[in-house]
Parts: C-alpha cells; structure tokens; sequence
C-alpha cells in the first residue's frame, strides 16, 4: 500500500487540477475500503429473492453503463468504477453469490492492464478469474465472461495506458476460457481501437456504444441459461 499513500501525499502542487482531484479522491476511497465492499452493502441487504437474477459484476464500463436495462428490476449492476480483479475477487460472495443470481456476467481486466492499483501481472490476473470462475461453478451460477472493450485517444490518451496489443491478448484468453464469451470488443472496435461515434472520452462507452452492447449481453445470457 506504499504506492497508494504516496500518490496521495505527493501531488499538492497539482490539487487545482479537477482530474488529480478525482484521482486523489478514487485513492482515498480506496485505503478505507479497497474491495468495494460499502458500495452495494446496503442495496444487497434489502433485496427480496428473485429466481431470474443476473448479476452484472465489472468495473467502469459497467458501473457507467447508460440505460441499465430498464424494465428488468433482475438485472444487477454490480460494477465499481476503476476496480480490479483483484478488488472484484474480494467482494464475489457479497455482490454474487449471497445474491444467488442464475447468472453472473464478468467484465474486467481492463484496470489490471492499466496498472490501475499497481502492476499486475497476465498470471495474477489469471488467477483472480479462475478463482472467480471456480466460486461461481461450486454455487451453481453461470459465467459470462465478457471481453475487455476496446480504447482509443479520442477524447483523453488512452492506448498508452490500456495497449490495444495487451487488450487482444486478453480478450483471446478469456475466450479460451469461457463457457460463454461475450463479444463486446467486436462490436465497438474499428482495427484495434474503439470507434470514435462509439466513446465520448476514448476509454467509456456513450450511449450509442451501450446499445451496440445491450442486445448481446442478452444473447450470451440466453446462451448460458440454456446450458446444462
């Protein structure tokens, strides 16, 4: 935790800027609570069992996404802006299993590859979904993993950040390992960046590219309720 503490006592000459202000801001949530576990505690406590539940665990893409689904109450956004696998790994039983969803769609990986919370390695991050994969398996809920959505520097310097090169590689071993992939990547990627009509700021989707995901998050659910 060095790193964190550093990045928040090292940058006062910098805290007129409104982004290192928010950056500053995501760290400090962090050291009191870095698994995300506050987030959803309470909405978790107070929902009633439904035997059609999804649970949408991710990060940005899913925490951020415009017009979640509307007229599907089953539906849960479980998303946490900037989190990791790592993060996401920590608070699987409370915002997954204790839900007990039919279906848990898993998107992430694109803060590890950022070094969001620090360096993370292709093995380390392997291991968190596998592990989320294998709790999943043992409590009888479903997987979709969805595929890392793509960048581009169309509104802030992205692909320094998140390399398309790195995005590719891990969306192809997610394939590999997925009962059912959800291909986000294809559908909003132009070559190997994101389509710019796609993303007001080069990294989130607008809402034209939320609707472009919609219907195949659908799909991929389907596909995976009807699994044996």
């Amino acid at each position: 935790m060095k790193w964190l503490l550093w990045a928040v006592a090292a940058v006062p000459a910098l805290m007129a800027q409104p982004e290192v202000e928010r950056e500053l801001d995501a760290y400090r949530r962090v050291l009191m609570d870095w698994g995300g576990l506050t987030r959803y505690g309470s909405d978790n406590a107070e929902l009633k069992y439904d035997p059609n539940r999804v649970v949408f665990l991710g990060d940005d893409i899913t925490e951020n996404w415009i017009d979640f689904f509307p007229g599907k109450p089953q539906y849960l956004n479980r998303g946490i802006t900037r989190q990791t696998t790592a993060q996401m790994l920590v608070r699987f039983r409370q915002d997954v299993i204790a839900l007990k969803p039919k279906v848990v769609v898993i998107q992430a990986g694109t803060n590890d590859i950022a070094s969001v919370m620090g360096p993370s390695t292709e093995g380390t991050m392997a291991d968190h979904f596998l592990s989320m994969l294998d709790l999943a398996k043992a409590h009888g809920i479903k997987v979709v993993l969805a595929s890392v959505t793509p960048v581009c520097d169309c509104g802030s310097k992205q692909t320094a950040r998140r390399p398309p090169g790195k995005i590719i590689g891990l969306n192809g071993w997610l394939k590999g390992q997925a009962a059912v992939y959800l291909d986000y990547y294809s559908a909003l990627a132009e070559g190997r960046l994101m389509r710019r009509e796609l993303t007001a700021d080069g990294f989130l989707p607008n809402r034209a590219g939320y609707a472009k995901m919609a219907p195949l998050a659908e799909r991929a659910i389907a596909a995976a309720l009807a699994r044996e």
